[in-house]
């Protein structure tokens, strides 16, 4: 059964707009401010929304890879990204990408991630990513996307279910983030256990 979308409430994000051009213009136009402390930075926006499933279902597990291209990819064992269906039958999800988290984007007293920098959401990320894949699991369908520096370039494409469900993140930081300085393994670990309720595994495949 449809749902009208006008009603639904915000609450991290705002449903009415699936892409909001000028906000990622303004991530994009200051690398700097929005990812202080380059690639870890990225890595830590990503995990905040897991932690934050782990913290609501008593514990979860969270998946970081370092490959060798330059490229991150963090999968969690959570309930997938929320997704609906409107009033014409179309399937909506929730704009997490391509919007700004109502709750940390621009707000003053914003949490700190374990970095010691502001959280402002996973805009940010996609925004700085030269491509980013969201790969989404719930009980009512799965699905992945595709952004090219925060902006949507493929429709939700559906994937066969496996009976888990979770959410994928995989994004290759654009080229000058990923040419500085990059967080070791063991920063990352240090980093995560300031989340205890997360277990995350880490693999470093960039070798050297």
């Amino acid at each position: 059964m449809s749902e009208p979308q006008v009603p639904w409430r915000n609450t991290t994000h705002d449903w009415a707009s699936a892409v909001d051009v000028d906000h990622l213009a303004r991530i994009r136009q200051n690398p700097g401010t929005f990812a202080p402390g380059g690639v870890g930075h990225l890595i830590l926006e990503v995990l905040a929304y897991a932690a934050e499933e782990a913290e609501s279902n008593d514990g979860g597990r969270s998946t970081l890879t370092l490959h060798p291209d330059g490229s991150v990819s963090l999968a969690d064992n959570g309930r997938g990204t929320d997704t609906r269906v409107d009033d014409q039958g179309r399937t909506v999800k929730k704009p997490i990408m391509a919007t700004k988290d109502l709750r940390f984007f621009d707000v003053p007293e914003a949490q700190l991630l374990p970095d010691g920098h502001p959280r402002r959401g996973m805009s940010i990320v996609a925004a700085l990513s030269e491509w980013l894949v969201h790969t989404n699991r719930r009980h009512n369908g799965s699905w992945t996307q595709r952004y090219e520096h925060g902006i949507p370039v493929t429709d939700l494409v559906p994937i066969a279910d496996d009976g888990t469900t979770g959410t994928t993140v995989h994004f290759r930081p654009q080229q000058n983030l990923r040419m500085a300085a990059q967080p070791s393994a063991s920063l990352l670990e240090q980093w995560t256990e300031l989340w205890p309720q997360l277990s995350v595994e880490t693999n470093d495949e960039r070798g050297g």
